[in-house]
């Protein structure tokens, strides 16, 4: 009798949380990425290409894995290049921010020497 209500918990379970998976993909939104990152990982510089029609306003902010805040560049151009000789080996993040310091955008990238 308990395996049986075992067996019948495990079912009622399955059926209930695939139901909650289902989604719309009609809801779903794509946004277009902002900025373009590249080589990852790293060695010596870090390059970052921003989409056309980016405001010049922004700012990129850069942290360590630490969330220590290693470089910050505001008013940049459509093409930045980061040279990493004060980085240390390990994972940084970077957001993008507008001129309100709202985050706009963030990603990870990762140095290796």
């Amino acid at each position: 009798m308990k395996k049986f209500i075992y067996i019948l918990t495990f079912i009622f379970g399955l059926t209930f949380t695939s139901f909650a998976q289902i989604s719309s993909t009609s809801e779903k939104v794509v946004q277009a990425k902002l900025i373009k990152y590249y080589p990852n990982p790293a060695t010596t510089a870090i390059n970052f290409d921003f989409a056309r029609g980016y405001d010049k306003t922004y700012s990129l902010l850069i942290f360590n894995f630490m969330g220590k805040l290693v470089y910050d560049l505001k008013n940049m151009s459509s093409r930045v290049n980061i040279p990493l000789n004060d980085f240390y080996r390990g994972i940084y993040i970077f957001q993008l921010r507008d001129k309100n310091s709202a985050i706009i955008e963030t990603g990870k990238f990762q140095v290796i020497k």
